[in-house]
């Protein structure tokens, strides 16, 4: 006589949050990949420091006001973001769609302030290998503050639809807020080298 054994899943749910969730270890896995992209970057900027008989090449140091600005906006957006994450594993709809669109304008703020950040460097992006570097490590977070940006604004959007109060739409809204966190982090390193090496 054959038996089989079945497993009755139907109870189970359809969406988690958090490590229940495979868009949560996708977003993980970007995160360490385009981690390694600012570790190199940063390392390329030492390796280049460290040829440089002195540094920075021909340029002034930066002026500190536009990175030091922004740096504390992305620190003051950590508060805000955590609400969001907390708001969205308890599936508040009203409290996610007020953090939503708060982080839409901490999320827009910070490329208002790159605007003047690039000047600030006193060099452009061929002048020689310091201003390459720069310029690489500033566009590559941009890069990441615009993309972060978008996916905030296409939440929002979706949260204030018919699709708001869908338990994924809330896994969704944590893995985002996951993701400012990472860009807040990598940044701190990238201030260190861009701001303050140059000072030493």
């Amino acid at each position: 006589m054959k038996q089989s054994v079945v497993l009755d899943l139907s109870k189970l749910p359809l969406h988690g949050l958090g490590t229940a969730s495979l868009t949560w270890w996708g977003t993980l896995a970007f995160m360490l990949i385009e981690g390694t992209g600012f570790a190199l970057s940063i390392v390329v900027y030492l390796y280049l420091m460290s040829l440089a008989s002195h540094w920075p090449l021909n340029a002034p140091p930066p002026d500190l006001l536009p990175g030091t600005v922004l740096t504390m906006l992305l620190i003051a957006s950590v508060i805000p973001n955590l609400l969001v994450a907390r708001w969205a594993s308890e599936q508040n709809l009203v409290k996610v769609r007020i953090g939503l669109i708060i982080m839409s304008l901490l999320g827009g703020a910070p490329l208002i302030i790159r605007i003047f950040e690039f000047p600030a460097m006193h060099l452009t992006w061929d002048q020689n290998a310091y201003g390459s570097i720069v310029w690489v490590m500033l566009g590559l977070h941009t890069t990441h503050i615009i993309t972060d940006l978008i996916d905030t604004l296409v939440l929002t959007c979706l949260m204030f639809s018919g699709h708001g109060d869908n338990p994924r739409r809330y896994g969704d809204v944590s893995d985002n807020a996951m993701y400012w966190n990472f860009v807040v982090a990598t940044w701190l390193p990238m201030y260190i080298c861009l701001y303050w090496v140059p000072r030493l």
